[in-house]
Parts: structure tokens; C-alpha cells; sequence
């Protein structure tokens, strides 16, 4: 299965955002480092943003491209639906719920069959969850001690989106708003880039 590889600090440091989640990921970044220091055409700043967002949530070019089609085809704005669809991947909810310190570690959950959706096993990162379903650790799952330490350490860490208890469950209780997702991205930005690339 193809997937963002390569050294994430580095990525951070050339994106000017932490785009990894890890506290020391900006530790070594020096002015003029980061493409955002350097005066950017239009152009420039639309594939930045774009760059961005995709590293966040760690998707391939081909996938990201076709999840803002979708987003282009649903009801209401383009750029608050694509943020929408992505932080309801199922890889990006158990980094949400406390489950892994990354998304890549969510990820690798995923598709080792450490996570269930509704008590079933669900083994694809990008499965799109919908509000009332229920995100667990399976029993092979809570027999890991790093999955339970990640979630005791975090479970304090909530967003309006999301419910958790100390079960080691958790729910999506309704759709995401931009606003409440924390990602320090312009959508918009976006969506200018690929109305004009497509």
C-alpha cells in the first residue's frame, strides 16, 4: 500500500508547519528554511497550502485529489467539506481519541486490526466514519501497553466532535467544524489551486 515516507521533521521544517504532530519537530527550524519564508507568487502560495494540508493527514497526491472531487460534489463549501472529510478518516479519529501519538502510529493500528468500529475490526486508515459510530480498541488491542498509556496521557485532550470514556472507546457524536478542527490551514487556497490545475 503506497504512503507519505521520508523524514517528517525535515518535511515540517521545509513546509513551516509542524505538520507531524511531534513537539520537537520545529526544534531546528531556522529562518529562511521554510518555503513560506520566501517570497511566493500566487501560485506558489495555493501549492504550499496544498503541500500542507496533504502532509498533515498524510495522503498521496492521487487520493487527495480525488477526496476534492468528492468534496467538490458535496453540499455546502468545498474547502470546509475536504478538512470535514479528512479528519473523519479512521486513522485520523484513534490519533483524535488519544489512541496513537501520531497519525502514522494510527495508521499502522489500523491496518495491524488494533481498532473496531461499531465491534467490528475495521483494517482501512482511510474508512470515513460517520456521527453515532462508536471507535474502540479491540481486545488484542488492550492488551498493548503503549495504545493504553497513549490514551490515559491524552484522554483529558477533547474536541467538540468526539466523545471518549475510560473504557477505551470512543464516538463521533457529530460532523466537524472547520473552526474546531486544529489545523492552520486556508481551504480556500486550495480550492484556487485546483480550479485552476484540473
Amino acid at each position: 500500500m503506497a504512503k507519505m515516507m521520508g523524514p517528517r521533521f525535515k518535511l515540517s521544517r521545509r513546509l513551516g508547519l509542524n505538520v507531524c504532530g511531534h513537539p520537537k519537530a520545529m526544534k531546528r527550524a531556522q529562518r529562511g528554511s521554510a518555503r513560506s519564508d520566501k517570497k511566493l507568487t500566487e501560485y506558489g502560495k495555493q501549492l504550499l497550502e496544498k503541500q500542507r494540508l496533504r502532509a498533515y493527514y498524510g495522503l498521496l497526491e492521487k487520493q487527495f485529489k480525488n477526496l476534492f472531487i468528492e468534496a467538490q460534489k458535496a453540499k455546502g463549501q468545498t474547502g470546509p467539506n475536504l478538512v470535514s472529510f479528512l479528519e473523519r478518516r479512521l486513522d485520523n479519529l484513534c490519533y483524535r481519541l488519544g489512541f496513537a501519538s501520531s497519525i502514522r502510529q494510527a495508521r499502522q493500528m489500523v491496518l495491524h486490526g488494533h481498532i473496531l468500529v461499531n465491534g467490528k475490526k475495521v483494517d482501512i486508515p482511510s474508512y470515513r466514519c460517520d456521527v453515532s459510530d462508536e471507535i474502540s480498541l479491540s481486545r488484542k488491542g488492550k492488551k498493548v501497553e503503549l495504545f493504553k498509556e497513549n490514551f490515559n496521557t491524552n484522554f483529558p485532550v477533547s474536541y467538540p466532535y468526539l466523545s471518549k470514556n475510560e473504557d477505551f472507546k470512543g464516538k463521533l457524536v457529530s460532523l466537524p467544524n472547520r473552526e474546531d478542527i486544529p489545523i492552520e490551514i486556508e481551504d480556500q487556497l486550495i480550492v484556487e489551486y485546483y480550479s485552476k490545475n484540473m
